[in-house]
């Protein structure tokens, strides 16, 4: 069986990708689908079509490649984290859309938490800080705002999952409810250190256990797929969320090794190997993966939006038709004019956590014009992932020489190459950028025997293009200065305090 089939369910598409035993694809499909936004601050996904956009995808991939369900060795699945599905056991349906990572309804809840001294306890079991992008809070807003939630949950008729496992359900006719320790530990619920669902926290957020999904490792065979999809019988062998499914894919298997994923958000992970590294610079700790009875940890700070605001760009403003006319756009101005765009639509993530912080734009004049405002937006996602990789460096204790990258805003070399530039080291980018997919492909791989081991992996084929630092330092980090004025005054915006 010459495939492995990734299944890729991002926050804006599906993709499906068919690897070969180099790790090079074969066919690839993608189809987006809806965004919902019912409310400020609220982001949603319709769950039944994120369940057909996959699908789909997932055949239509075989037949690009005039391939069988008997060619495919197995599936991995890789996912939009945190993003909450509570469904009903008997029927299937979803009780509500799916309530998005980005979403923050629940931002005044984790206040109260906060308020009440839980921060500690969190951290320390989870890894977490407390904030409305995990999933605990979400899980409880749905049993505490859908009618007749909680009673149906407390009588063990409903079932939560992230995405991995709203999928692994569809593909196996319910017979699996389960998750890997990757997915866990995006909760606020998991254990880290314990490795299973925390009691206390259960407590804490008011969600009975009955409701969980099982948690099993990130590379084994859960089960097989229900032949009437249109996928045979075969079997899913690996499941972990997008981001540690890129960091494998990354091959940032030995511990420091560090790779920023540029998607809707952005995330930096850096491999720490098997200790659970707890951060002094508000990052989150988090399992890389669990392979066999081994488990792997990463140091992870994210960005919540970074491709998405070209998005914004594009279906907000209208001054492009397309994402990829963005770096034409950018490249109209000789420099950013002076403007600074904190694209803080939800919230600033690591190492800010600041709920409530507002997109805004900086430094305009008669003189802007769209050039202008495309330049600063594309350089806001290289200086909120410069942001993140001080963080970083500074809990490392040891210089970073490399940063190796991935995404699809990855693809635009002028924005890589003012990453490059911000950052002052070079920046890696692999042929195959695609490299969620390659991870969870890789995690099924494994499994099924398709390649042997991690060591294996790291020796395949690999080719890389290097962005090197043009501009001296000190205009580096004068271009920082003011980013981190304009920064400053996003800050706390819509902060109910405020009035």
């Amino acid at each position: 069986m010459p495939y492995i089939l990734a299944l890729d369910q991002g926050t804006t598409s599906s993709r499906a990708i068919l690897f070969d035993h180099e790790g090079a694809i074969k066919s690839v499909a993608q189809r987006e689908f809806e965004q919902l936004f019912p409310q400020p601050g609220w982001v949603e996904h319709d769950p039944e079509e994120i369940w057909a956009s996959q699908i789909s995808v997932a055949v239509e991939a075989l037949s690009r490649a005039e391939a069988r369900p008997r060619d495919v060795a197995a599936i991995g699945i890789t996912n939009q984290r945190e993003t909450t599905i509570v469904w009903n056991r008997e029927t299937g349906r979803p009780l509500s859309n799916a309530i998005v990572w980005q979403d923050r309804r629940t931002a005044g809840f984790c206040d109260q938490l906060k308020a009440e001294g839980h921060e500690t306890l969190i951290q320390q079991r989870t890894g977490l800080m407390i904030d409305s992008y995990f999933s605990a809070s979400k899980i409880a807003w749905i049993l505490d705002n859908v009618p007749h939630a909680r009673e149906l949950a407390e009588g063990g008729q409903l079932a939560f999952g992230t995405v991995d496992s709203w999928l692994v359900w569809k593909l196996t006719s319910g017979r699996v409810h389960a998750t890997d320790a990757t997915n866990a530990s995006r909760t606020m619920l998991f254990n880290i250190h314990t490795g299973g669902w925390d009691d206390d926290l259960l407590r804490l957020f008011r969600i009975p256990v009955a409701l969980m999904p099982e948690v099993r490792s990130s590379s084994e065979v859960y089960a097989e797929v229900t032949t009437t999809l249109g996928l045979g019988s075969v079997a899913i062998a690996g499941i972990a969320g997008d981001q540690q499914a890129s960091l494998l894919g990354q091959r940032c298997t030995t511990p420091g090794l560090t790779k920023n994923t540029y998607g809707t958000g952005c995330f930096m992970l850096q491999n720490t190997g098997t200790r659970a590294a707890p951060s002094r610079n508000r990052l989150v700790t988090t399992v890389a993966w669990k392979i066999g009875d081994t488990v792997e940890y990463a140091l992870e700070g994210s960005v919540f939006i970074g491709g998405a605001v070209i998005q914004w760009l594009r279906d907000g403003l209208g001054l492009i038709r397309a994402s990829a006319d963005v770096e034409p756009l950018a490249a109209s101005v000789a420099d950013n004019g002076g403007v600074y765009f904190v694209p803080a639509f939800v919230g600033l993530g690591a190492p800010h956590w600041d709920q409530y912080a507002r997109g805004s734009i900086f430094g305009l004049t008669r003189g802007s014009n769209a050039g202008h405002i495309a330049r600063a937006a594309l350089e806001s996602i290289a200086y909120q992932v410069a942001d993140l990789f001080d963080a970083v460096r500074r809990d490392a204790g040891t210089p970073l020489l490399e940063l190796r990258v991935d995404g699809g805003a990855s693809a635009n070399d002028a924005l890589m190459q003012f990453q490059s530039d911000i950052l002052g080291i070079p920046v890696a980018r692999p042929a195959v950028t695609e490299t969620t997919a390659l991870g969870a492909a890789y995690l099924a791989g494994i499994a099924v025997g398709f390649w042997r081991s991690l060591e294996q992996i790291v020796e395949l084929p690999c080719q890389a293009v290097k962005f090197e630092p043009r501009i001296p330092r000190s205009k580096a980090e004068a271009l920082r200065g003011r980013w981190n004025e304009a920064l400053s005054r996003a800050k706390a915006w819509d902060d109910p305090k405020l009035g």
